[in-house]
């Protein structure tokens, strides 16, 4: 049996600033119009627009602080690659292994990849990893190749 491959993580800043150059225009100008519709007539569309803007904003404050920053407890710190499982480890200092159905969901621009699997209990777990955040582009390439090698592709 090979050893485990230990993929340790770090804040990505340069991708924080073009999520929030994403999130922010996107969640004042729905709330604008949410707004000004709202003083208006339409009153349902304003739920919708609202709606969204609640969405956006939930969206991206995950994005930006659990896996841009990983400010949060759930945030994974570090990517460990043993045999048939996969372990996330979180900035609370919880493993999580994945032991079943482990699927690699690559990007087409390969800038980031999704993992999803089962861990022990069976509960079905899912996890983006940017580029960004490896030390190096050649931790992420060997990251990202490791786990397409070993898991079922999607």
């Amino acid at each position: 049996m090979r050893e485990a491959l230990r993929f340790d993580l770090v804040a990505d800043r340069k991708g924080m600033m073009w999520d929030l150059l994403l999130y922010v225009p996107t969640v004042v100008a729905l709330g604008s119009i949410s707004a000004s519709l709202w003083y208006g007539s339409e009153h349902n569309l304003s739920y919708l627009l609202f709606f969204l803007t609640c969405f956006f904003f939930i969206a991206g404050f995950n994005r930006v602080f659990k896996t841009r920053l990983m400010l949060l407890p759930s945030a994974p710190v570090a990517l460990l690659i043993a045999g048939q499982s996969v372990g996330v480890l979180q900035k609370n200092g919880i493993q999580i292994d994945l032991l079943k159905n482990i699927r690699y969901f690559p990007d087409y621009a390969g800038k980031s990849f999704g993992l999803s699997g089962q861990d022990g209990a069976g509960k079905l777990l899912q996890f983006v990893f940017h580029k960004g955040q490896f030390p190096n582009e050649d931790k992420f390439v060997s990251a990202r190749d490791t786990l397409k090698n070993q898991c079922q592709p999607k």
